[in-house]
């Protein structure tokens, strides 16, 4: 299988070296020309893999390497322009996230891929959202019930790449697919509240959306902190599942129906959303650590039987898990989540079957990123924080 890769920027640079690690470990695949139009860039890659480098798509397929798919990774702003003249050639794609820098950009990426090499099935066309082959994610994909609450944290520390899109294209993006997924149900509603900090464009957001089902996700993100953080929480009935995208760390805990039976949650069965509890809670009562204030909060709000707290409260001073708690470490193969993507897309290719991450489901998450975007612009407006939008104010 002949590869190339569209773009030697920080995503481009990893494809790079994945694809070519792959080809020296005799997965079947040569690496054989990139495009990248920055001159120092184009040299850089040319010298280390040893490979022509083309300035443009144009030349690239001119140039009649006879390749089978593509990695494209240029800025989100030439998706479409890039992916289409792939698409046109006849190549399998993996397109980084997001799809494409519009809906309609992304819904003519698909048409494309589904009309062409109409004997083979129509083209593979994956986006790369990385995080869905996050060996902690696929670990936890067996413990799924029923998620009725999520919390989602991915803080970064700034840098200058992808600033050509804010911070919900650039890094929330992951998290929107993954609940998306995870929730599988329609959006109801969305709230949003995002500023510019170091660029024009939004740097932090916070967003909550409720499904149909009655889920509610809370996202935050940002790419202005002071440390990196990929952490999603959730809750099922009777159950909380704790993944670290950076550790690819799992973690759950288990409630038993003597605990939901005696009051401690109010309103078990509709999971513990409904039940109002933060993280924070859950897991402080599940190492048995509880603050008996937060007790006493839970128990003012409704969501916990008084006469119980003096039973937590001397359990959040005993060593070890709070009774009717289990903890639980399902086993996590490590593994970079670029080359399992990547070794997706391949098998996607050979097989002819569709990837484990479709077209439509990165459309889905571009909509849902592009009416977070609206929002944030309606609450700023509404808000009259029209100043912070002003490069420079």
């Amino acid at each position: 299988m002949r590869l190339a890769v569209a773009g030697n920027g920080a995503f481009g640079k990893n494809h790079l070296r994945v694809y070519r690690e792959l080809e020296t470990a005799g997965q079947g695949i040569a690496l054989v020309a990139a495009v990248e139009p920055d001159p120092a860039r184009a040299s850089e890659a040319a010298n280390k893999y040893g490979i022509p480098v083309f300035a443009t798509v144009g030349e690239l397929l001119a140039a009649d390497l006879h390749l089978d798919a593509a990695t494209v990774a240029v800025p989100t702003v030439h998706h479409h322009a890039v992916a289409s003249q792939l698409i046109d050639a006849g190549l399998d794609l993996l397109v980084e996230k997001p799809l494409a820098a519009t809906l309609a950009e992304a819904d003519d990426l698909i048409r494309l891929s589904e009309k062409s090499r109409a004997a083979k099935g129509g083209l593979i066309l994956q986006p790369g959202h990385l995080e869905r082959f996050n060996p902690a994610v696929l670990a936890v994909e067996p413990e799924l019930h029923r998620p009725m609450f999520f919390e989602s944290h991915r803080l970064s520390i700034f840098t200058p790449r992808a600033l050509d899109v804010d911070v919900v294209l650039d890094l929330m993006i992951h998290d929107l697919d993954i609940v998306l997924t995870f929730a599988a149900s329609p959006v109801r509603e969305v709230r949003a509240v995002g500023l510019p900090i170091l660029s024009p464009k939004v740097d932090i957001a916070n967003v909550r959306v409720e499904f149909e089902s009655g889920c509610v996700a809370n996202f935050t993100a940002s790419r202005v902190s002071t440390e990196r953080v990929r952490k999603l929480r959730f809750f099922e009935p009777r159950q909380y599942v704790s993944i670290d995208y950076a550790r690819q760390d799992l973690l759950v805990i288990g409630l038993n129906g003597g605990i939901a039976a005696a009051g401690i949650l109010a309103g078990a069965s509709a999971g513990a959303a409904a039940a109002g509890l933060s993280p924070e809670i859950v897991a402080a009562l599940a190492a048995g650590k509880a603050d008996p204030a937060l007790l006493a909060q839970l128990a003012a709000a409704g969501k916990a039987d008084p006469a119980l707290l003096a039973k937590f409260t001397a359990a959040s001073t005993a060593a070890g898990p709070a009774p009717g708690l289990s903890f639980t470490k399902p086993p996590v193969t490590p593994g970079e989540p670029l080359r399992l993507e990547i070794l997706s897309f391949l098998e996607a290719v050979r097989t002819r079957r569709a990837p484990r991450v479709t077209a439509r489901q990165g459309r889905q998450a571009l909509a849902l990123a592009l009416e977070i975007q609206a929002t944030m612009a309606a609450h700023a407006q509404r808000a009259g924080l029209q100043d912070f939008f002003t490069p420079g104010a």
